[in-house]
């Protein structure tokens, strides 16, 4: 094996204000063309150890210790312009929220390309054709013209493969991924992967692999790195630690994503009450013939105690349709009732009861949060808002809100920038229940978590169903999560329910070809199967189209 190109060594990283270190005494290695994947639970110093790679220490963190060096420079040590040569050139980052790290002002051409515009490496039209072609490799739509988008105009999953795009345009030896599939459908997940092997082995580039998503691991990495307190837990062949872990808090981590799927069961009742109801809603965007229907036609109904799963590739239409069921952008056509009562279109043409009632846990944290209020006023804000409450009620009740889901007391007084990906997504989650709503919209609520804390989740969620008769609208990707937890399943594909009923059915006899491409799509530890899932993928995906232009719509 050729010479580490990526060396940590004894890393030590701690609170500026001091107190126990965050990072302890971590050492590994990176060698060219090796995948090595940090794993752990969120808050486990993982990002925080990935970083270090690009000479970054996170705010409120200092180094204190050790050393990290690439491509034989000291990377903690080294000054200001040796980092910013280095960056781009020999060390890229994607991180784990895309939506974060774009510029909402600027077009996403500009930016995959900013890279090269800084180190002057190629003419513009050069970077912006290597720039098309990873596009059409990760199988964005209209690869020649999407990239004169501005980033709030493409899907979540779509603005994490230009992020994909923009760490790999200037050819980097070492990607440092920090969860970057945690955004995708199965479908997507499964091209993006394959871009991303063919991009490591092709150069003989080497990856560090920040992620929870143990199918991933398996497909990717040769070497694994487990986690936990900001400590080295075990290290090893991928194989060897997948299938024959050595340390106990491996084994629990293996055994939550083998759990997925298996929710407390639940008995919901056909007969309860309708609480939602969503008939012919339509979204489009733009005006005459240019107009883009996002959502077509959709009906949706959610009773009390019953979880109501809405899947299908990024792009779909699924968090738009979330979108107009809470307000948040005005339907051509169809409207919302709620508990027999027709809404405005608009959250703001709503009551403040019914603003209350319905409430959506957005798919980034990082945008939905505020980063310089702490958890306390986040959380305090809504409860005042909703309820009145006085400051020692807020405070007693945020107590209440921080327990439910599974957070320590002491983060009221953080802000979300001290938070790991989990831990935000999880105040997300709070901020949603702390108005007490009747429907619950989770928008890919799941997608930052680990595999032990979004079991976790979903069990809370299964709970807060069933003894609060709450209707809970889930948008998500992770099929294991809706066989689950859902009791209804529609799926859609180009802003159309192409397919809908029980998650039983739908996930083990799938009707539409679409479907059976999502449910063929579900990552497995296996090794071999993202070969597999390519191959059959092709074959599907030929079958949908032509079937799509023979069958209407439900």
């Amino acid at each position: 094996m050729s010479a580490p190109l990526l060396r940590v060594e004894n890393l030590v990283i701690g609170p500026l204000t001091g107190g126990p270190a965050v990072v302890r005494d971590v050492s590994f290695s990176v060698s060219p063309g090796e995948v090595v994947a940090l794993i752990g639970e969120s808050g486990s110093g993982k990002t925080t150890v990935s970083l270090s790679a690009l000479g970054h220490i996170r705010a409120g963190l200092a180094f204190r210790g050790g050393q990290v060096t690439l491509d034989g420079v000291d990377m903690l040590r080294a000054g200001r312009e040796e980092v910013r040569r280095m960056r781009g050139q020999v060390v890229a980052y994607v991180a784990q929220s895309a939506a974060a790290a774009f510029n909402p002002a600027f077009r996403l051409n500009a930016q995959v390309t900013e890279p090269a515009r800084l180190h002057r490496s190629r003419p513009p039209a050069a970077a912006l054709a290597a720039a098309q072609a990873l596009y059409h490799r990760m199988e964005l739509p209209e690869p020649g013209r999407i990239g004169e988008r501005f980033p709030h105009e493409v899907s979540g999953g779509q603005l994490q493969r230009f992020m994909l795009a923009m760490a790999m345009v200037e050819q980097p030896r070492l990607i440092v991924f920090d969860e970057p599939t945690s955004a995708l459908d199965p479908t997507t997940q499964v091209e993006v992967l394959a871009a991303i092997r063919a991009a490591i082995e092709g150069r003989n580039a080497a990856a560090l692999f920040v992620t929870h998503d143990l199918p991933v691991v398996a497909q990717l990495a040769d070497r694994i790195v487990v986690m936990r307190h900001g400590r080295l837990v075990e290290e090893g062949p991928a194989r060897q630690i997948l299938d024959a872990p050595a340390e106990t808090y491996t084994r629990s981590l293996l055994g939550a994503f083998h759990r997925r799927g298996a929710a407390p069961p639940r008995q919901p009742d056909s007969t309860a009450r309708v609480l939602l109801q969503a008939r012919g809603l339509t979204v489009g965007f733009g005006e005459g013939e240019a107009t883009f229907l996002a959502v077509d036609r959709a009906d949706l109904t959610v009773r009390a105690g019953q979880v109501v799963a809405v899947i299908g590739e990024s792009g779909s239409g699924k968090t738009t349709l979330a979108q107009a069921i809470a307000g948040l952008c005005a339907p051509r056509a169809g409207g919302v009732v709620l508990d027999g009562k027709p809404l405005a279109g608009l959250a703001s043409a709503r009551s403040r009861d019914e603003r209350r009632r319905i409430q959506m846990v957005f798919q980034s944290a990082d945008t939905a949060l505020n980063p310089r209020h702490t958890v306390e006023r986040i959380l305090g804000r809504v409860l005042r808002f909703c309820f009145g409450l006085g400051r020692r009620a807020r405070q007693a009740r945020v107590q209440e809100l921080l327990a439910m889901v599974q957070l320590r007391p002491e983060h009221a007084g953080r802000t979300p920038r001290e938070l790991s990906g989990g831990e935000k997504q999880r105040v997300n989650l709070a901020r949603a229940l702390a108005a007490s709503p009747d429907v619950l919209i989770c928008d890919e609520v799941t997608s930052a978590l680990d595999t032990v804390i979004a079991d976790e989740v979903v069990r809370l969620i299964a709970r807060l169903c069933y003894e609060r008769q709450l209707g809970v609208v889930l948008i998500c990707h992770d099929l294991p999560t809706v066989a689950g937890l859902a009791d209804e399943v529609k799926v859609m594909r180009r802003g159309r329910v192409v397919e809908e009923g029980a998650p039983a059915r739908i996930f083990s006899a799938p009707q539409h070809p679409y479907t059976h491409l999502l449910v063929s799509s579900v990552p497995q530890l296996r090794p071999g199967w993202l070969e597999e899932a390519i191959r059959l993928r092709a074959g599907i995906q030929e079958a949908a189209e032509g079937q799509e232009a023979k069958v209407p719509a439900l």
